[in-house]
């Protein structure tokens, strides 16, 4: 469909919880394409359709998009969950919604992450490190969750982006 905007903090539209989707609804695919769209125009490996202005529960991940890093490949999911969390871990963490700032959130390096396919098949995934971040990073999205939400502190992890010039 097309590439949009990507909403930036502190817009409102991020902070809102998303509805569920049926897999049925037409407006679904255009949803997912323009996910899709904007994301292959980003330097990100991740989007949430609040990002792109939807309130509805829909994320594609696609971590292969990094050098070095494999998972499985470009995911779509409708109305995902995190059904398990395994390995605490402190991680560096950046959002194309946030592109100024990084900081030290307190994430899983295991995830099993649940969610329906665009036809409607349920899809189960075990995902691991960075593959495992991106999708708890996109539920938070849904959930009206910025990563900036989970710093602990400000003063001492929260970083500015250095410019490139």
């Amino acid at each position: 469909m097309a590439i949009r905007p990507i909403l930036q903090y502190p817009h409102q539209g991020l902070k809102s919880n998303s509805a569920a989707v049926l897999p049925a609804d037409p407006a679904v695919d255009d949803v997912v394409q323009d996910l899709l769209d904007t994301l292959a125009a980003s330097p990100g490996v991740a989007l949430a359709a609040p990002q792109i202005g939807h309130a509805v529960q829909i994320i594609v991940v696609d971590v292969s998009r990094k050098k070095g890093e494999t998972g499985h490949g470009l995911v779509v999911l409708l109305n995902p969950v995190i059904l398990a969390l395994e390995g605490r871990k402190i991680v560096r963490e950046g959002c194309l919604s946030a592109p100024d700032y990084t900081g030290n959130v307190l994430r899983h390096e295991e995830a099993i992450v649940e969610g329906l396919a665009q036809d409607g098949r349920i899809i189960t995934i075990n995902a691991r490190g960075f593959e495992a971040l991106a999708f708890q990073h996109e539920v938070d999205h849904l959930n009206g969750m910025l990563f900036l939400d989970r710093i602990q502190s400000l003063s001492t992890d929260l970083f500015r982006r250095k410019t490139r010039g």
